[in-house]
């Protein structure tokens, strides 16, 4: 779906390669869904506030300043141009036989269970019977109290 999105935005396909998609996409899912694979299409929806703050994030945070990428760059000033993107993409793809379900991901942990969820209800399955387990007590401790293996070894500084 890059072809309805990023490559149509960002210029890096022409407009009769993103007809043919449109095209294309929706038979080449009904014959997926009609050989019997089931097809879940999922679309992860922020704000765009909360995606400004997410890059600023980026930004600003070292442990988050790998994810940055220059499209994410290039393509912050574009939103509306990359929301009509996807409510085209939609608009063609969105067959009955493979819907797209929207998540609202402004919570990005809601977002994923309430999208697992989902997943998992589009399916019979039931509980795999398991045996008990029991935790056996732990040894006497022994000779080991006279003992300090983990006093000579290197750790890791504690930054965090």
């Amino acid at each position: 779906y890059n072809r309805a999105g990023v490559e149509r935005v960002m210029g890096f396909c022409t407009d009769e390669q993103v007809q043919r998609f449109f095209v294309n996409t929706p038979n080449f899912e009904r014959s997926i869904v009609s050989s019997g694979i089931t097809l879940l299409k999922y679309w992860l929806e922020i704000d765009q506030d909360i995606q400004l703050g997410r890059l600023k994030e980026r930004q600003e945070d070292p442990r988050k300043f790998w994810k940055l990428s220059p499209m994410d760059l290039e393509a912050q000033p574009r939103w509306y141009d990359y929301s009509r993107a996807r409510d085209e993409m939609f608009m063609y793809t969105d067959i009955p036989e493979a819907p797209w379900h929207v998540v609202p991901s402004n919570d990005q942990k809601a977002a994923r269970l309430n999208c697992i969820s989902h997943l998992l209800s589009q399916f019979d399955y039931h509980d795999v019977p398991r045996e008990e387990v029991a935790l056996g007590e732990r040894s006497q401790k022994g000779v080991y109290d006279d003992i300090e293996p983990m006093k000579s070894r290197r750790f890791v500084p504690e930054r965090w």
